[in-house]
């Protein structure tokens, strides 16, 4: 819960450029806020790749591929998020033009570092200059590069977290907690897509197969869109 605004934090409270005298940016606090309304997503790194969840909050009559909270990136790189979608559709719509200027200037993709970097510097610069405001999201970066499988958190202050396992959004307490008690190093596949679902049915309120996504990425089939097929058996 954010802390309350007293009087003579009123002026520190207006602008994103001015320092609170013990040190802190009410604004960016207020984006992390945001976030944390945001429905649950989750990521897991597993043997060969890492897998990426979320839960959709939809609603009658809208077409459930209109709300994209998981974004494709690279063919190797994809990302998670939590808070703002059209925020996070920017940040992401500009990493996917630094994948490509990098495939075609040096002829092998990015790495999933190198990606996280960018969407971490562009949130970090909205931290810097009046009349803009930080972005309203957090990112979860999952890819596989020559280096291993990373999952990294880039939150609105634009610092960069990599984990094994990490989750975001309104549920991120209560599924945080249950990875740490869960996640195992080198864990096949298929448990950890089974981890990740039941995270997410624990951490939100009516989870079916029809209102949550998956996504796996690994070395050899890239990224890849589970479907609602696959996501419902591990319902049974």
């Amino acid at each position: 819960m954010a802390r309350p605004v007293f009087p003579e934090y009123i002026g520190y409270d207006r602008t994103i450029a001015v320092f609170s005298p013990d040190g802190r940016l009410f604004q960016v606090e207020y984006a992390k806020e945001a976030v944390k309304k945001g429905t649950t997503s989750l990521g897991i790194t597993f043997k060969d790749g890492v897998v990426l969840a979320t839960v959709k909050q939809l609603s009658d009559l809208m077409v459930p591929t209109s709300m994209e909270k998981i974004f494709q990136i690279d063919d190797h790189i994809g990302s998670v998020a939590a808070g703002y979608l059209a925020d996070a559709r920017m940040l992401v719509n500009q990493a996917r033009i630094r994948a490509q200027v990098h495939r075609i200037t040096y002829e092998e993709p990015i790495d999933v570092w190198g990606i996280a970097k960018v969407i971490g510097d562009r949130m970090q610069l909205s931290t810097l200059y009046a009349g803009l405001r930080p972005f309203g999201v957090s990112l979860l970066i999952g890819g596989v590069d020559t280096t291993g499988s990373h999952l990294i958190e880039s939150d609105p202050s634009g610092m960069l977290f990599e984990w094994s396992a990490w989750s975001i959004g309104r549920g991120a307490n209560l599924a945080n907690k249950i990875l740490r008690e869960k996640w195992k190093k080198d864990m096949e596949e298929e448990n950890a897509i089974r981890l990740a679902i039941d995270v997410l049915r624990k951490s939100e309120k009516n989870v079916s197969g029809n209102n949550i996504e998956v996504v796996t990425i690994k070395k050899e089939e890239k990224f890849k869109y589970l479907k609602k097929e696959e996501i419902k058996k591990f319902f049974k």
